[in-house]
């Protein structure tokens, strides 16, 4: 299973069912596509709320929620493990979409192609893009990329670093996607937590959804079922 075949499924998805398909389903799952491939392809991974309407640029959580049930009940994502309250992340899997009927899109395509290629008399270049091989080579961020984003710079950085040395790659790709989500909830600086503590707490799997009330934002906690 790879990004390309999980994009022709999901297209051919879209195909046959155009009353279904919002562009927020698209997004998000592409978003969480490109998500699991920073991780290295893991089987199952956390998804946090707040990182994934930031990437696609969602701000109501209820539209979120909906478009994220939509992929579970399509079987395009599996819910691991539902977020129990708003400092854990969902838990989430793809799933690779075996239901498609890929003849549809397939004769459209040929056809559209077939009356493309009588209009142009002769074409030089290849549009087709080249697959990439999934590699596992280690992806190094740099403790200084964490330190400089964080809003609160203070305690032994030393000790913090040799923290962020321990940590696996794909803590911290979760750590730099998470953060700015993190800080944008806690805008106060004096109850951010020191980076030290930040680390030790593992406060990068915190899910703090925001909830409109008046002008104000609170962050309890809103349950809605989602499908397991």
């Amino acid at each position: 299973m790879n990004g390309y075949e999980l994009s022709r499924k999901w297209f051919d998805f879209c195909f046959d069912n155009p009353e279904k398909i919002k562009p927020n389903h698209t997004a998000l799952y592409f978003f969480a596509i490109e998500h699991c491939n920073r991780l290295g392809w893991k089987e199952k991974f956390g998804f946090p709320t707040e990182m994934a309407k930031d990437a696609i640029g969602i701000k109501n959580y209820r539209t979120y929620i909906n478009t994220i049930t939509d992929l579970v009940d399509w079987g395009f994502i599996k819910m691991i493990e539902k977020s129990k309250n708003q400092y854990s992340a969902n838990i989430i899997a793809l799933v690779n979409y075996t239901k498609a009927t890929t003849k549809a899109l397939d004769k459209a395509t040929s056809k559209h192609s077939t009356k493309q290629g009588q209009s142009n008399y002769k074409s030089i270049d290849s549009i087709d893009k080249p697959l990439k091989p999934i590699t596992n080579k280690p992806i190094n961020i740099e403790f200084d990329i964490f330190w400089n984003l964080y809003d609160k710079k203070r305690g032994a950085k030393n000790k913090c670093k040799e923290k962020w040395n321990k940590l696996s790659d794909e803590q911290r790709i979760l750590i730099i996607d998470t953060l700015p989500a993190f800080k944008k909830a806690i805008k106060d600086k004096q109850f951010q937590p020191f980076p030290e503590t930040y680390l030790n707490q593992e406060r990068w799997n915190d899910e703090i959804i925001p909830i409109e009330n008046g002008n104000n934002i609170d962050t309890k906690k809103i349950d809605y079922d989602i499908p397991m």
